[in-house]
Parts: structure tokens; C-alpha cells; sequence
């Protein structure tokens, strides 16, 4: 798919917001994603992950040599589950206890190559700490793969990174924000 085919699907669908958002980040941005609208349809979680895993794997010139797939939750699940899917892998995710994300249902074994899966990326906060679960419990990473990286190339990652859409919006902080000066209300999205 071609970068505007993937931003109409993700308008259509109500994945791109606009408005006045306050990011998990903390940040402040005209424009949300909530790649949930897209995914609950799932021919088309299954073409945007198709697409990604396709993009990933002709970068690499290869399958990636991984023995699974690991996402962050929620956000990250239905991306990594149809990674998996496509891939023909074992998928697991990590979720948040007290504040932070841990493995609380899976286990890593010793050596096991993993795939990194999130829907989007912003500073890449979620992803590294998904990076650090597996690597603490002796696992080793072999790619990053989003759907839209959101962060203009910044959030880097010590691995091969692939994103299906790139994007640099804009995003303040809050006492920079000139939507918080004209006072329109502040939207705090789930995420």
C-alpha cells in the first residue's frame, strides 16, 4: 500500500484523530492515533500487518531469524498477533502491573530470538521497555516492527526498526502548547 492509501484507511476507519490530545508521553499534539479503530476490522489488521511484515521482510532480504513475537499491551497485541500470524510464530505480550510492564502469563527461554510489535510509536518509551523485558529474561531481539512510527525517526532502537507509515507530527509540551493558550479542551484518549 502506498503512504496515502495507509492514511485513508487509518481516516476512514477513525485511527487518525484530530483535535487536542494529550499523548501518553505527556505531550500535547493536534493528532491521535487510535490504531484500535483500524485493527477491530480484521481484513484490514490483516492487510496493514501483511504489508509490514512484507516491507520488513524485504529490507531484511530475508525472514528475520526470530522464534517469536513479543508486544506490549494493548496496543501492541493485534499487531504482534497478526505478525505472528503471517509469520507462522508463537506470539506473547507483556502487560502492566503496578505501573509497569512485565511478563505475567508467558515465560522466555534462554537464547529465544523475538520480533518487538506495537501499533505506534511516539518517543518509543513502550518498545524499550518491551526490548528490556526480553532481554533481562534471556531472550534476544532480531527487529522492531510498528505500524506508524510517529515519532519523525526519532525513537531509534539498537535493532533493525520497520514501520509501515512514518510520521512527524507536531507535539508540545503543555506550557508550550498554543492549543492549551486558545483554551480547547483537552482530550485524553485511551490508550
Amino acid at each position: 500500500m502506498t503512504e496515502n492509501e495507509i492514511l485513508k484507511i487509518l481516516s476512514e476507519t477513525g485511527a487518525l484523530l484530530t483535535g487536542h490530545f494529550e499523548l501518553r508521553s505527556g505531550l500535547h499534539s493536534n493528532q491521535f492515533f487510535q490504531c484500535a479503530n483500524a485493527l477491530k476490522y480484521p481484513r484490514i489488521a490483516e492487510r496493514l500487518c501483511g504489508d509490514l511484515v512484507a516491507a520488513m521482510l524485504k529490507s531484511l532480504g530475508r525472514a528475520p531469524v526470530a522464534d517469536a513475537v513479543i508486544a506490549p499491551a494493548l496496543g501492541g497485541i493485534i499487531v504482534g498477533h497478526e505478525i505472528a500470524r503471517v509469520l507462522d510464530l508463537p506470539f506473547i505480550f507483556a502487560e502492566k502491573q503496578d505501573g509497569k510492564l512485565v511478563l505475567r502469563r508467558f515465560s522466555i527461554e534462554k537464547g529465544q530470538r523475538f520480533i518487538v510489535a506495537e501499533d505506534v510509536v511516539t518517543r518509543g518509551g513502550r518498545v524499550q521497555e518491551t526490548i528490556d523485558i526480553v532481554k533481562n529474561n534471556g531472550g534476544t531481539v532480531a527487529a522492531v516492527a510498528m505500524l506508524v512510527d510517529r515519532s519523525g525517526s526519532k525513537a531509534r532502537f539498537e535493532y533493525p526498526a520497520f514501520s509501515l507509515l512514518k510520521m512527524a507530527p507536531v507535539t508540545y509540551e503543555p506550557a508550550e502548547c498554543p492549543m492549551c493558550r486558545k483554551n480547547i479542551p483537552l482530550v485524553h484518549p485511551g490508550s
